[in-house]
C-alpha cells in the first residue's frame, strides 16, 4: 500500500512540474513559421492510446482531416506529439500526459503548441458522417443533412451549418467552417486570437469536452502549458485509433 501511494505521488509531482513548464522548455527541434494563435486543428489519431502500453517519450501521430483556412496546412498533413508522462492505473486513476508540438505539411515542419478543446470516440466520428435521411432514396453525400459532434446540423444541399434555427457556419469539402462559439457549460470559450471561420471537420462550433467515452475526462486541456492530461476513472485508459481531437494552437 505504501509503495502504491508513493507511485501515485511521484506521478502527481511529475505532472505538476510538466504543467508548470512553458512549452518552449520541452519543445523538440522543429522549424518553420508558427500557425496563428487560435487556429483550430481537427485531427484523427493514427493509432490508439493505451496507458498500459505507452511510455514517456513515445510518439503520437494524428492526421489533419480538413484543410486549414489561411494556412499551408492541407487535409492529410501530420500532427506529431509525444507522451510526456503516463500512469497505467495500477495505483489510482490511469492518466496520460501528451504534447503536440509539430505539424508536417508539404515537406515543412511547423512548430506548434496546442491545447485540447474536444475529444470524440470512433463511434461518434462514424455517426457524424451518417445522413439523417437514411430512409430517403436518391440522395447523394452532397445533399445529406448530418449532425455534428456536439449537435450542429449540416445542410449540404445548399444550406448552412446551423444550431437550431441559427446559422453558425457553412459546409465545405471534408467538413465545415465556422467561428468557434463558447460552450454551454462555460468550459470552452469562443474564438480566441483568431476570429476567422475555422476548420471543424465533424465538430460543432461549440464542441467542448469528451464525447462517446463514459469514463474519460480531460484533466488538463493544456491551455497554460501545452501539456494535455487525459484521465480515466475506470482503471484503464484506452482511446481507439480514429478518435477525433479538436486541437487549438496556443499563443506564445
Amino acid at each position: 500500500m505504501k509503495t502504491s501511494r508513493l507511485k501515485t505521488n511521484r506521478l502527481g509531482w511529475l505532472l505538476a512540474a510538466l504543467l508548470a513548464l512553458p512549452a518552449a522548455a520541452v519543445a523538440q527541434n522543429v522549424t518553420g513559421n508558427e500557425l496563428p494563435p487560435g487556429t483550430l486543428l481537427p485531427v484523427a489519431l493514427g493509432h490508439g492510446i493505451d496507458a498500459g502500453k505507452l511510455r514517456a517519450g513515445d510518439t503520437i501521430h494524428a492526421k489533419v482531416m480538413q484543410s486549414i483556412p489561411g494556412t499551408p496546412v492541407r487535409r492529410g498533413a501530420s500532427v506529431v506529439g509525444r507522451v510526456v508522462a503516463v500512469s497505467s492505473g495500477s495505483a489510482g486513476p490511469a492518466q496520460v500526459a501528451i504534447r503536440f508540438d509539430a505539424v508536417r505539411a508539404h515537406g515543412r515542419t511547423i512548430a506548434v503548441s496546442t491545447d485540447l478543446r474536444a475529444l470524440a470516440s470512433p463511434m461518434e466520428v462514424q455517426m457524424a458522417q451518417v445522413p439523417e435521411e437514411m430512409s430517403s432514396r436518391g440522395l447523394t453525400p452532397e445533399t445529406w443533412t448530418t449532425q455534428q459532434i456536439g449537435g450542429d446540423q449540416v445542410y449540404r444541399g445548399g444550406g448552412p451549418v446551423a444550431r437550431g434555427q441559427t446559422p453558425v457556419g457553412k459546409p465545405v469539402p471534408y467538413g465545415v467552417e465556422a467561428v468557434p462559439q463558447p460552450a454551454a457549460n462555460g468550459s470552452c470559450q469562443g474564438a480566441e486570437g483568431n476570429g476567422q471561420p475555422q476548420a471543424l471537420w465533424l465538430f460543432s462550433s461549440n464542441a467542448c469536452g469528451v464525447y462517446g467515452f463514459s469514463n474519460l475526462r480531460i484533466e488538463h486541456a493544456g491551455r497554460s502549458s501545452g501539456t494535455i492530461v487525459l484521465s480515466s476513472s475506470a482503471g484503464k485508459l484506452k482511446i481507439g485509433g480514429g478518435s477525433a481531437l479538436l486541437l487549438r494552437v496556443r499563443g506564445s
